[in-house]
């Protein structure tokens, strides 16, 4: 059996990868693992099923070890503690809150489900096979739904697509949101909030990933991170032991409902996302759970797409590489216009400067949803188009471009294109099934205190 994102061999490599980005030595280990014959391409390796790779885990796990107990380097600009963090930041005020949050709060919920609707299909298939699939379906450029109708099969078979995905999420098959982990973890955060309040802690984030969160449907530097706590690992271990994945994005699907319960309030927001983030995730992961929070704060008070942008950015450490990410996604967008070939140059800008990470990691998807927020100046239709064309975690990207701009419009100011297909319903594998998005909505706004 294959354990995908668990098995030491395959976890070492993208090891030396960050324990390389925090200063660590690297060399040396990396140099072990390849004259045992170990592989630096763990996804396409098969390792778990490779008795070859199966036999240096052993090997792997020292590594490892040997790896976590190596100290990163201290960087100022990228500080660990809230307190230290919050030494970077000049927040923005906290804003008045407007008369249409109820609409805005059920724009949120919506517009997440369908940005990442919309990007489940293509998810892991890269900009050249989605423009491919697009074209030979005659949707490019992306404007709609996803189809498999008049898709040739040799298109089909260069291009797969996500198979756990794709039966529910074109066009012709959709009947409401189907299950997805970006919209498990909103589910977990409100369900967090109602049962401990705004002082929760991180260990109570651990707690209801035991009760309700299935291992299974856990990823990368989640699914280590559940491990540890099984492990009876304390936090911050749980972030950091035998988990290269710790500045992916897991941590930023995570958050959208601590800004929706906080609108106006970057910060009070940025600290409820700091402290279920820091369970799973480090520095940059941390920051970005922060910005996405923050980014639903301000999202439900602004007036443009661009103003939630301003307030949400005065949350991240200034001199960290997420604002550099950030800062350099908005000027693309900034520059830019939704054009062909306005969106192709700024993608191909993207991917030229971030192209050597992962596809799921913080930094590229959070350039890419800085891009598509500026860019798409409040369009709902052409934000999540371009966030998920842009090919790398599309329905991450798509889900949180979709809130963001769900919120500014409200969800009277969504097409109801994108609105009707979701049949008012989120599936889930959490406890109590599906959920409709309405309740949702009523519950997001028992949870705004009086001070909101």
């Amino acid at each position: 059996m294959r354990l995908t994102w668990a098995q030491p061999e395959d976890l070492l490599p993208h090891e030396l990868v960050q324990a390389r980005v925090e200063g660590k030595s690297v060399d040396a280990v990396a140099e072990r693992w390849q004259q045992a014959g170990g592989t630096m391409t763990p996804e396409v390796s098969g390792a778990g099923t490779d008795p070859a790779m199966a036999a240096l885990r052993p090997l792997a796990r020292q590594l490892l070890d040997e790896l976590d107990e190596q100290p990163a380097a201290i960087d100022a600009a990228e500080p660990e503690t809230w307190n230290d963090i919050v030494a970077t930041l000049t927040p923005a005020a906290v804003r008045p809150v407007p008369t249409d949050l109820r609409d805005r709060v059920h724009g949120a919920w919506a517009g997440r489900a369908a940005g990442c609707l919309l990007g489940k299909p293509v998810e892991k298939i890269p900009r050249q096979g989605i423009e491919e699939i697009l074209r030979a379906t005659d949707r490019w450029p992306l404007n709609d739904w996803f189809t498999a109708q008049g898709l040739p099969a040799e298109v089909n078979e260069r291009w797969p697509w996500n198979k756990r995905s794709a039966p529910t999420s074109l066009a012709e098959n959709i009947d409401g949101m189907p299950e997805d982990d970006d919209l498990n973890y909103p589910l977990l955060a409100l369900t967090l909030l109602e049962a401990k309040g705004r002082e929760f802690t991180t260990e109570d984030v651990a707690q209801l990933w035991l009760d309700a969160l299935p291992a299974g449907r856990s990823f990368t530097a989640e699914r280590a991170a559940y491990r540890n706590i099984l492990d009876a690992r304390p936090v911050p271990q749980t972030a950091t032991h035998h988990n290269p994945f710790r500045e992916w994005i897991g941590a930023l699907i995570r958050t959208d409902v601590f800004g929706w319960v906080s609108p106006g309030d970057v910060l009070t927001a940025a600290h409820l996302a700091y402290e279920d983030a820091r369970l799973s995730h480090t520095r940059n992961g941390v920051y970005g759970a922060m910005w996405a929070a923050a980014l639903g704060a301000a999202a439900l008070t602004a007036g443009t797409v661009a103003e939630a942008l301003d307030d949400a950015g005065t949350i991240v450490p200034p001199q960290s590489r997420l604002a550099e990410a950030i800062a350099f996604g908005r000027a693309l967008g900034a520059d830019g216009d939704i054009s062909e070939d306005g969106v192709r140059g700024a993608l191909d800008a993207l991917h030229a400067k971030y192209g050597e990470l992962h596809w799921v990691h913080t930094l590229n998807n959070a350039a890419v949803i800085a891009y598509a927020l500026q860019v798409g100046r409040g369009d709902f239709a052409a934000s999540i188009s371009i966030a998920v064309t842009a090919g790398w975690d599309t329905d991450s990207a798509g889900a949180t471009v979709g809130a963001v701009v769900g919120a500014v419009r409200g969800f009277e100011g969504i097409e109801s294109r994108w609105t009707s297909p979701l049949r008012n319903t989120i599936a889930t594998s959490l406890p109590g099934g599906d959920q409709q998005i309405s309740r949702l909505v009523e519950r997001t706004l028992a949870l705004i205190s009086p001070a909101h």
